[in-house]
């Protein structure tokens, strides 16, 4: 399947789907506290998605996934079930993935929740998790490479002594829950598909506080780090603008612009 670069059209129908999806992530915030399982936070952006969004939740049933979100905490890297026996503790640090659908379009972003006070190693990792998407972000523009990045996260995630994971990468969007191209989190720059404006995709670096390994619980979904370790990831739908990109689920409260030239 070759990149689709998307038309004026759905370009906008981008932006409704991901503000959707940023503004679940806002509304949950609140209740993201110690004692709530995540069966009822994933009870709660269902309702929301559905009810007040007129909007589809697009991890339900996808290739059987059974819930509307996907909440992984501390050592889970990703893909996280939301469970009634699964409740949030003091300390914890936690993924919400969202991902919806509006008018056939889909908007993707995840963020880290630390429950509480967090350790310092935690509020660490998840602070250079962060990083690593931002910087990524800001070198998206026509004529850069997907290695380019991909190179930048590796670099500044091994750099704090962190790994990144390589079995699970970003991946175009639109239409399509994941599209071309596959976005690495680690290589090599100036190699990968050359970036051009229209080109709709994500970055979501998983950075583990130990080793990269993973591995699937026996439910084929839950992803986990092979030593326990902690892991970090946060998530932008991004298009590629002109002379730039537009991050298109962010947040009110994140300190990036919305749109970013470069000259």
């Amino acid at each position: 399947m070759s990149i689709i670069i998307k038309t004026a059209e759905e370009i906008e129908k981008m932006r409704v789907a991901c503000r959707l999806a940023a503004e679940v992530l806002e509304m949950i915030a609140p209740y993201m506290k110690a004692g709530i399982t995540t069966e009822e936070l994933d009870n709660i952006c269902h309702d929301y998605i559905v009810n007040v969004q007129k909007a589809i939740p697009a991890p339900l049933n996808y290739h059987g996934f059974p819930k509307s979100t996907c909440i992984s905490i501390n050592h889970v890297v990703c893909h996280g079930i939301p469970s009634p026996d699964k409740k949030l503790k003091e300390g914890d640090i936690v993924n919400m993935d969202i991902t919806v659908i509006k008018d056939g379009y889909h908007g993707d972003t995840s963020q880290m929740f630390i429950i509480g006070k967090g350790s310092i190693m935690a509020e660490r990792l998840c602070r250079v998790a962060q990083e690593c998407l931002y910087l990524a972000i800001k070198m998206v523009k026509p004529g850069a490479r997907l290695g380019d990045f991909g190179a930048a996260i590796q670099k500044h995630a091994e750099g704090h002594g962190y790994s990144v994971v390589r079995e699970y990468c970003g991946h175009g969007i639109g239409k399509g829950f994941h599209e071309e191209p596959q976005v690495l989190h680690y290589g090599k720059a100036g190699t990968g598909e050359i970036l051009r404006p229209g080109m709709c995709f994500t970055i979501e670096p998983m950075i583990n506080a130990g080793k990269p390994q993973c591995s699937v619980l026996k439910d084929e979904w839950t992803v986990v780090t092979k030593d326990r370790s902690l892991s970090a990831q946060w998530e932008h739908t991004l298009l590629v603008t002109e002379d730039g990109c537009e991050v298109l689920t962010l947040r009110k409260d994140e300190a990036l612009e919305r749109v970013i030239h470069h000259s």
